[in-house]
């Protein structure tokens, strides 16, 4: 949804640019330029904010895990080495 609101107003104001300057005609080449910023847009490795909260949430909940799990880990290995 961001990617659509970024290419909407980049390319608007670039239609409008051109058109003050060059007259040419505005939904000819706000189209085009939707069309090159989406293309620019989609060679980048980007993702929405949503998924990077997503993302970053799964990430501290498997490092909860992780860290967990160590614990248990040397307290098994405390264990072991009493017995």
């Amino acid at each position: 949804m961001l990617h659509k609101v970024v290419i909407g107003a980049v390319s608007a104001k670039a239609a409008q640019l051109l058109m003050n300057e060059g007259g040419l005609p505005a939904p000819d080449v706000e189209k085009h330029l939707k069309a090159l910023v989406q293309s620019a847009l989609s060679k980048l490795d980007v993702v929405s904010r949503d998924e990077f909260e997503i993302q970053r949430e799964v990430l501290m909940r498997t490092r909860q895990r992780l860290e967990a799990l160590e614990q248990q880990v040397a307290a098994l290995e405390n264990r072991q080495s009493k017995d």
